[in-house]
């Protein structure tokens, strides 16, 4: 994952060169950084954009997931960085995962940038071309829109019905009712609103007022502590999956529904950034739609505000920063002293997001 914002911020060093925000010796050094760092850039975007491809023209899915393990409910997809988000129940090689492709087109983008800013003209018509493809907003929507859920789902071979894990020779062994088929994946959470994170959606469509919805409803994603990693409709119709609460753990609880999804700052920040970027006056993204850019400042201040509160309120109880928060009560939990992807806090504080 630090790999992919690192490319948001090399997008930012071009703009404070173009902007001036650099002496002319800083500036030389950025470009001669940028002019060394290109070829491991372009080796780093081509491993993941070939590597991860999926069946369909446009569709990419995570490797890694394990098909044939019958210890766990939901099989770990750790290459995303969300270990625990709860993709097909069957991993196949005909997945398609929302937050992946669109990780690679702003990974695209960033690299169509670089290479206009160094003078790359052959290269940057071959990012250009990806960047077109994966921004087709009605390519995303016959893959991954899903009407009823009016979000973003993933996409594979899949089965909610009565996955349980049953104790045999004294380990847990997963047994299913029914065969999996090739389907959208009901889970709603994080990876529904990557699209809306990397700015595909166009400002008159209704589904950039239901992502709106989804962020701020306390009925979904939203608490008092931040964003959810799993909408809380999904955990109460659950009758499947039960995650623990731990991003780097999934071994299932079966019947005791414990499973209330937790906050994260990582994705949390970038949420933070898209909706402090459209509420701007100037941004095209809800130009011309007052109502929506007014709707969007007014989740910004609540999700800001709860974020900064929450956090620097548990630094001040436990001198810790913490890997993630309860969604109930706020309280630490996991790894602390973490200076992962809770360091953010500092960037949302000061309002600091990579410009893409």
């Amino acid at each position: 994952m630090e790999k992919k914002r690192s490319f948001l911020r090399k997008g930012d060093l071009i703009i404070g060169i173009d902007e001036k925000k650099f002496n002319d010796e800083e500036s030389a050094e950025n470009v001669s950084f940028l002019e060394r760092a290109f070829a491991r850039l372009e080796a780093w975007f081509q491993w993941l954009y070939t590597s991860q491809k999926g069946k369909k023209e446009g569709s990419f899915y995570w490797r890694g997931g394990d098909s044939t393990t019958d210890q766990e409910l939901n099989p770990r997809t750790v290459a995303s960085g969300m270990d625990d988000y709860p993709r097909a129940s069957h991993p196949s090689d005909g997945e398609m995962h929302v937050d992946l492709r669109c990780w690679i087109y702003l990974a695209a983008d960033c690299m169509k940038f670089i290479t206009t800013f160094l003078q790359r003209k052959k290269t940057e018509e071959d990012y250009s071309s990806i960047v077109h493809q994966l921004s087709d907003f009605d390519d995303l929507n016959k893959m991954h829109y899903d009407r009823d859920h009016k979000t973003y789902l993933d996409f594979g071979n899949h089965t909610e019905k009565l996955v349980r894990l049953v104790i045999e020779f004294g380990r847990g062994i997963r047994v299913t009712d029914e065969e999996p088929e090739l389907k959208k994946v009901p889970h709603v959470g994080y990876a529904s609103l990557f699209p809306f994170m990397s700015k595909i959606i166009p400002p008159h469509s209704e589904i950039l007022e239901q992502q709106l919805d989804l962020i701020s409803s306390n009925e979904l994603a939203c608490s008092d502590y931040g964003l959810l990693s799993l909408a809380k409709t999904r955990i109460k119709q659950i009758h499947s999956f039960v995650i623990i609460k731990s991003s780097m753990q999934l071994f299932v609880h079966d019947t005791e529904r414990s499973d209330e999804p937790t906050t994260m700052l990582e994705r949390s920040h970038m949420d933070e950034y898209e909706l402090h970027d459209s509420c701007l006056p100037q941004t095209l993204l809800f130009s011309g739609r007052t109502v929506q850019r007014d709707k969007a400042r007014d989740i910004y201040v609540k999700l800001r505000n709860n974020l900064i509160s929450n956090v620097v309120g548990e630094y001040d109880k436990t001198r810790y920063i913490w890997e993630r928060y309860d969604q109930t009560k706020g309280t630490g939990e996991g790894g602390r002293n973490f200076t992962g992807w809770s360091a953010l806090i500092l960037l949302i504080m000061t309002e600091d997001y990579p410009r893409l």
